[in-house]
């Protein structure tokens, strides 16, 4: 587990066809610092390509929750590391094509936390283009949750997040089950949230976050 720069080991040549596609990974709370060891850090991760990253967030209208940002700056969170997944043979209007096209698949208010979140949308990206899965570890903690859906209760099986405040404590409580679930061991000290990390929230569309959301090509 852990950040690398190229997920492939083709030859020079063969690297250099086509255009980049790399995933930009982020701390979602200083919680990671300590999880993190333990396989369960709590990460966003955003597709670049072109010079432009692309991500999902929630929000509660019932339209598209694909935004792009400036590449390794999304707002809200602590840039991590960047992993080159593959490359494309996509022109910079083709790339945004297929955003468009994407878009009308997520949004804001069908996000949820263990079954449509961030990560599964830059899988479904990096599924759809090179055939190849963002590496497991970004996303582990949702799958665990998903694992042990059953178990859960009933306010992590809600279809979406609509207390997007609340979201720092919703992650809490996921952890702290999760990690009771698995029997890992976690210091009270070390699973506190602090006052100021709460409006280190997910992306909405009246929080004054400077992103730009994708326009939907309808089918």
């Amino acid at each position: 587990m852990g950040c690398i720069f190229s997920s492939s080991s083709r030859s020079s040549d063969e690297a250099l066809v086509g255009t980049p596609l790399v995933l930009n990974v982020y701390d979602l709370t200083p919680l990671n610092n300590y999880m993190y060891w333990f396989g369960l850090g709590i990460f966003h991760s955003g597709i670049e390509v072109h010079g432009l990253e692309y991500g999902f967030g929630a929000h509660d209208y019932p339209t598209t929750g694909v935004f792009e940002v400036e590449p390794k700056n999304c707002p809200g969170f602590v840039y991590r590391c960047s992993i080159t997944l593959g490359r494309i043979n996509l022109s910079p209007s083709e790339s945004r094509a297929f955003m468009e096209h994407l878009a009308s698949d997520y949004y804001g208010d069908t996000y949820h936390l263990i079954s449509k979140n961030c990560n599964h949308f830059t899988d479904d990206v990096c599924m759809k283009l090179i055939g190849k899965q963002i590496p497991g570890w970004v996303n582990r903690l949702a799958r665990l949750g998903a694992m042990c859906n059953c178990l859960l209760p009933e306010s992590f099986r809600l279809p979406a997040v609509k207390q997007i405040t609340d979201y720092h404590a919703f992650i809490l409580r996921l952890v702290k089950y999760v990690s009771e679930s698995f029997s890992i061991i976690t210091a009270p000290e070390q699973i506190e949230i602090d006052e100021s990390d709460q409006d280190r929230c997910l992306i909405s569309r009246s929080s004054g976050v400077d992103v730009t959301f994708v326009k939907e090509s309808y089918r």
